[in-house]
């Protein structure tokens, strides 16, 4: 797996797929996912429609740098928000939304590509929103997919949802392949498939497992605030993709960033939640294919 210096002290580990001739798209994983959460039969259905598809470790994540001279404690950093005390909790963050969209455009200059169709999941739409938003002359379109605005009043997590988010993970192998199941919570009410999350936090395990560094992610998430003001300002072509099924980012996450950025187009999937079920591979591929033509 190549891995690759993006910014002074980050390396990324990063795959590649397709004819590096083609147009770049680089896809960016959320919140304690590894780049494999993208599987790599979609990447390559996607290459295969002529698009030269990068996929990454975002840091704190799998085989890329972790910051665990940086602990953070999930407690009192939730307890700091909550209270409003937002400078004692960006001090206990060591990295920001920012830094992780400027990770990404290191990584595109490090493989020497200029501009690239940027695609984010999650966190990584937010990562993805924040990369266009900081550097549009680097984006040739966004898609931002199951994602939301960083305003809280669109894009809730619902109970159910939030609960199996903050809900510990057993340490072990055999535990924290089992406790997998809890995510249909938010997957697919129809393609929901136990056995693929199973497979993935399996995989995921062996590869990189790295709860502390998810749990710096989620901090550099939650401070990274509103978004709304510079997605009005956004000029750069955008396909915003949700599933009517997601709890885990509401919808209306997904129809805020869509109503917000100028000329966006708004795709609701039936039948999708916060994944990406393989029977609805066709048609996200078909609408990422067209939106980067």
């Amino acid at each position: 797996m190549p891995i690759i210096e993006a910014a002074p002290g980050v390396s990324l580990a990063y795959e590649t797929f397709g004819d590096p001739a083609d147009p770049a798209v680089l896809l960016v994983m959320g919140f304690g996912a590894q780049m494999i959460a993208w599987h790599e039969d979609f990447c390559r259905a996607l290459a295969d429609r002529g698009r030269h598809v990068i996929r990454y470790d975002n840091r704190d994540c799998g085989l890329s740098t972790t910051f665990d001279d940086h602990p953070v404690d999930l407690g009192r950093f939730i307890e700091a928000v909550s209270s409003g005390d937002l400078p004692s909790a960006r001090a206990m963050v060591p990295y920001t939304l920012q830094d992780m969209a400027d990770d990404g455009l290191g990584l595109l200059t490090a493989l020497g590509i200029e501009r690239a169709h940027v695609v984010g999941s999650s966190m990584g739409g937010m990562i993805a929103q924040t990369m266009a938003i900081s550097r549009p002359e680097r984006v040739l379109t966004l898609a931002s997919m199951m994602s939301s605005t960083g305003e809280p009043d669109y894009g809730r997590t619902g109970d159910e949802a939030m609960a199996v988010l903050f809900a510990p993970k057993p340490a072990d192998r055999e535990g924290h392949v089992a406790a997998a199941d809890r995510e249909l919570v938010w997957g697919s009410r129809r393609y929901g498939d136990a056995t693929a999350l199973r497979a993935l936090a399996a995989e995921s395990y062996d590869r990189g497992h790295h709860p502390a560094g998810a749990v710096r992610q989620l901090g550099a998430m939650i401070l990274g605030g509103s978004r709304a003001d510079a997605l009005r300002a956004l000029r750069v072509p955008t396909l915003v993709v949700h599933g009517l099924d997601d709890t885990l980012i509401d919808p209306s996450g997904g129809k805020r960033t869509a109503d917000l950025v100028p000329g966006a187009r708004l795709l609701l999937v039936p039948d999708m939640g916060h994944d990406r079920p393989r029977p609805l591979w066709p048609e996200l591929i078909d609408a990422l294919a067209a939106h980067t033509a």
